[in-house]
């Protein structure tokens, strides 16, 4: 049989180191591990190039190469004849193989030693199947191939969704259900304070709604910043990220304004997935496993059709809201009788704690902040989304492309606190405020 690169999918997963095999001129041979083999095509192959000053130099003196591959499933070898063509040390390839190099060596606190010099690209000029004394396991045992009917119903179902909730929704419940992974994470995009905030999740014991990953942090921020998928298919190689970002104490959101960052114990694999509308990316999709090699080429294909079609969606979402229309405001009713609630906003970094518990930062405190002052200064009790960016949007001019999602954001942390306020949608593109008792607002908070 014909073996093509396209066969050896698996192989290009990091799980098994591959093997590179070297001569000088004079013949001494030289064997070297590396950490990444990328297919560029059916013909050649890119090798990450960081410390090996050896081995480039007998490929220099010597293009004559032979390189061993690993399949992470089955454990069959391969052999593969291959020639020097040439390094790049710019360009898309070199980008790519880079981001997924600097994701993977940050959490094994190594983001500064692992840096990629080069990206040398081989021709294959033939691949050899090791013969095996033994039996190999099958290859993904119990693993359909995806059910192209059930990702176009899925694909349907949220171009059917006009809300950004029902959109976050929709995406996630397509991963467990078209794909059958079980944990999930959806990330929005804050460019006014350069993070990403958790805005939906599934399959987790604590939600982690408001957890934040800071500027191009591990595989999320990785995926982010570059615009591409990064995965890792063997988490046992390095720290899992939640560990590398630390665990908050119990209740130490009252006092910190960090929430924990959502964690699967075990995890093996890890995949973050742009989600991408007309060029600009808006959040990430971030799903992980506890099996090895978790995500096949078909998959990660799927995870970012569904990831772009969101990303569409809730651009659609935040375009209608802006334009929607409210001809009647509604006064706040008299508050049931009840305790005063408490709210304090500190400004210089828009948190906002109700009752002594923490609750949300950044843009979304803003919200409340602003919803909160006129419902005191004007008895009123709905509030439409033009009218909030006109607000807020002098001092954070990007609040104008997400809005909905930090509602959204809002609207959920104030309902996992069990909180005494409620944010209730009142129809497109305006919201109520609801409050158990007296609302007290200290907006002049200093710390």
């Amino acid at each position: 049989m014909n073996l093509r690169l396209s066969d050896l999918s698996a192989c290009f997963e990091g799980v098994i180191p591959s093997i590179i095999a070297t001569a000088s001129a004079d013949g001494m041979p030289n064997i070297s591990y590396l950490s990444h083999v990328v297919r560029v095509d059916e013909e050649h192959v890119a090798l990450s190039n960081q410390f090996f000053a050896k081995t480039a130099a007998n490929i220099r003196a010597n293009p004559k190469v032979t390189l061993i591959l690993v399949d992470g499933f089955t454990g069959d070898q391969f052999l593969l004849d291959i020639g020097f063509v040439r390094s790049v040390d710019a360009g898309a390839l070199f980008d790519k193989i880079a981001r997924q190099l600097r994701a993977s060596s940050v959490q094994v606190g190594m983001s500064d030693v692992m840096r990629l010099r080069s990206a040398d690209i081989f021709r294959v000029h033939g691949i050899e199947k090791v013969p095996s004394p033994v039996e190999t396991a099958p290859a993904m045992a119990g693993r359909a191939p995806v059910s192209l009917p059930a990702l176009s119903e899925a694909i349907k179902a949220m171009e059917q969704q006009a809300e950004a909730d029902e959109i976050i929704d929709s995406l996630l419940g397509s991963v467990q259900r078209v794909l059958g992974y079980s944990n999930a994470l959806v990330l929005i995009q804050d460019n006014y304070r350069g993070c990403l905030i958790t805005t939906g999740s599934i399959g987790y014991e604590r939600s982690g709604l408001g957890s934040e990953i800071i500027g191009s942090e591990g595989l999320i921020g990785a995926a982010a910043t570059g615009g591409q998928t990064i995965k890792v298919s063997d988490m046992s190689r390095v720290r899992r990220f939640g560990e590398a970002i630390g665990l908050e104490a119990e209740g130490a959101e009252n006092t910190t304004r960090t929430i924990a960052f959502p964690q699967l114990p075990m995890a093996m694999s890890q995949i973050a997935v742009p989600m991408t509308a007309r060029g600009t990316v808006t959040g990430v999709l971030f799903i992980e496993s506890t099996q090895r090699l978790a995500f096949r080429e078909e998959d990660e294909a799927a995870l970012e059709i569904l990831a772009g079609q969101a990303a569409s969606a809730l651009r659609a979402s935040e375009r209608e809201a802006a334009v929607a229309e409210t001809r009647q405001v509604t006064p706040l009713l008299e508050p049931a009788a009840g305790r005063e609630v408490r709210i304090a906003h500190h400004r210089f970094d828009d948190s906002v704690f109700i009752d002594g518990t923490y609750i949300v930062k950044g843009v979304a405190g803003t919200l409340l902040r602003l919803m909160l002052e006129w419902h005191l200064n004007d008895g009123r009790s709905e509030f439409t989304n033009r009218e909030m960016r006109l607000a807020a949007g002098a001092r954070m001019p990007e609040i104008k492309d997400n809005l909905e999602t930090r509602l959204l954001l809002l609207r959920r942390r104030l309902e996992e606190k069990r909180a005494p306020i409620r944010l209730v949608r009142a129809g497109r593109g305006r919201v109520r405020l609801e409050a158990e008792g007296p609302l007290i607002l200290d907006a002049t908070a200093g710390d």
